[in-house]
């Protein structure tokens, strides 16, 4: 669960490291879901026989997969101001893939607070490094700076 901070604290996140979200699974179904949502339809990550072929030894996730699910690890360790009435994604200064997330692993969330601004009364610009981890391998599987806009009450 995302952790409410109250608006006087926010300035003080900068710098922390968050706890790790849970571990979550990518599936088949997750992949060929996000292909059927996406229509990319590549054979490296819906054909388990063409993908075992591959360097990969079978099919992997999207990276955009992979990167669309940063929201939901947000929810699960990212930050709050308190009296948040809305959350909008505000995008990301930064994206790199850095290694295939193979389907059967398990990836999760390392979060680091870099930036938060008062933009305006009651709105607040909050920039989160993000690490994807892939259990029990070295090389993440994405790192992104993303921002995140709250509107408060």
């Amino acid at each position: 669960m995302a952790i409410i901070v109250k608006l006087a604290k926010l300035p003080g996140m900068v710098g922390r490291e968050l706890e790790p979200s849970d571990w979550l699974e990518i599936s088949q179904e997750r992949v060929n879901e996000f292909a059927s949502a996406t229509n990319d339809h590549q054979f490296i990550h819906v054909d388990p026989e063409r993908a075992a072929q591959t360097p990969f030894g079978g099919p992997i996730a999207h990276g955009y997969l992979t990167l669309s699910l940063l929201s939901f690890f947000r929810e699960q360790s990212g930050i709050e101001p308190e009296g948040t009435v809305m959350a909008i994604n505000y995008g990301s200064d930064k994206v790199r893939y850095l290694a295939p997330v193979c389907v059967g692993k398990r990836i999760r969330s390392l979060s680091k607070i870099l930036q938060v601004t008062e933009r305006k009364p009651n709105e607040w610009l909050i920039k989160t490094n993000v690490t994807i981890e892939i259990e029990n391998e070295e090389t993440p599987a994405l790192i992104a700076e993303i921002l995140g806009l709250y509107l408060v009450s």
